[in-house]
């Protein structure tokens, strides 16, 4: 009997509880001294496997658990960071979705999101070198001592983005390889969204799941403060993601969001032998005129699915006549697969 498990951090939570509400049995691979918050929600973790650290997931013996209990691994944003892609594509393990997409939410190498937008024609904003800075741009760079994370910063022209590379140095938030390895993009003015998407090879569809925004620190705090009172702070702020929230759309873009959808996955597959297999993420923006301009992308399950965990979103509701969450539309998609004897198609 299958069973699904995935890297408990993330989304993991979110992946149990839907796979518990379709009658699933769930492994939680721990982190030790990471937890407790898999222990205490004992209802939708039915095995929680502690490891010393989570590479430990690749070890033979942890792989050969997992298969002899036909475990399928939820794959999130966590599991790509603390294991990396090569590790990831190399295990014996079953995957729902495709695996070898992963990789494809870089900004950098071969295989990157961008060009899966441009093959899609999805609007993106413009990417630039140093000396190209003529406007306003988010940076994009991991930080020195926060590799597993991406860190941002806003400069306003050229200069304002040398001064602050330089106090960023100086500070020790950046080092040399975080500046070797940033991205330099245009910043586009509109509402921030993340609309979080299904692809159903089951049912032969994309669907629009779900929508939330996110809620970052210290920027929450920051922009709230009068004007004058940020500049006298005279301080960057983080944008280091603490949480999600709930968010609707105006219901006249939903035709570009589903033509955006569509057209991302069908370009993916171009790309990608396989292409994207269940849940994708695509991070946007809407501006005055209305247009949408996509500035990040997650080909798995986003960070933000679950503020909808536990009632369900509204949108998958059109879908199925009640709201679930986006864990539980992958354990909706791995039933049906298994009745109609599918599973190997919706697996890596």
């Amino acid at each position: 009997m299958i069973k699904i498990g995935a890297l408990a951090s993330h989304s993991a939570l979110d992946v149990f509880d839907g796979a518990k509400d379709e009658g699933f049995y769930t492994v939680a691979l721990c982190k030790k001294g990471r937890d407790r918050p898999y222990r205490e929600f004992k209802r939708i973790v039915d095995t929680c496997l502690v490891l010393n650290d989570f590479k430990e997931m690749i070890d033979e013996k942890i792989q050969e658990t997992l298969i002899e209990q036909e475990t399928l691994i939820v794959p999130n944003r966590s599991m790509a960071v603390y294991l990396g892609y090569d590790a990831i594509e190399a295990m014996k393990v079953k995957f729902f979705g495709n695996k070898n997409i992963l990789r494809w939410e870089e900004r950098t190498g071969e295989k990157n999101y961008y060009r899966i937008l441009d093959e899609a024609r999805i609007k993106r904003p413009k990417t630039m070198k140093p000396d190209e800075v003529d406007g306003p741009v988010i940076v994009k760079m991991p930080e020195a001592r926060r590799r597993v994370e991406r860190g941002f910063f806003f400069a306003s022209d050229r200069k304002d983005f040398e001064e602050k590379i330089s106090r960023l140095l100086k500070d020790g938030v950046i080092d040399e390889q975080g500046i070797k390895n940033m991205v330099i993009e245009e910043f586009i003015f509109g509402a921030y969204f993340n609309i979080n998407y299904f692809n159903s090879i089951v049912f032969n569809r994309v669907e629009i799941i779900s929508v939330d925004r996110r809620i970052q620190s210290d920027w929450d705090s920051f922009y709230r403060l009068p004007s004058e009172i940020q500049l006298k702070l005279n301080r960057y702020p983080r944008l280091i993601e603490v949480g999600h929230e709930p968010a609707t759309i105006r219901e006249s873009m939903l035709e570009k969001l589903f033509e955006a959808g569509y057209s991302f996955t069908d370009s993916a597959e171009k790309l990608e032998k396989g292409g994207i297999i269940g849940p994708f993420t695509l991070q946007l923006a809407v501006t005055p005129d209305l247009e949408i301009v996509v500035f990040d992308v997650a080909p798995r399950i986003g960070g933000g699915t679950n503020a909808y965990m536990g009632i369900g979103s509204q949108y998958s509701k059109l879908y199925f006549g009640k709201p679930i969450s986006l864990g539980r539309r992958i354990a909706i998609e791995i039933k049906e697969a298994i009745t109609k004897k599918e599973i190997d198609i919706i697996t890596s």
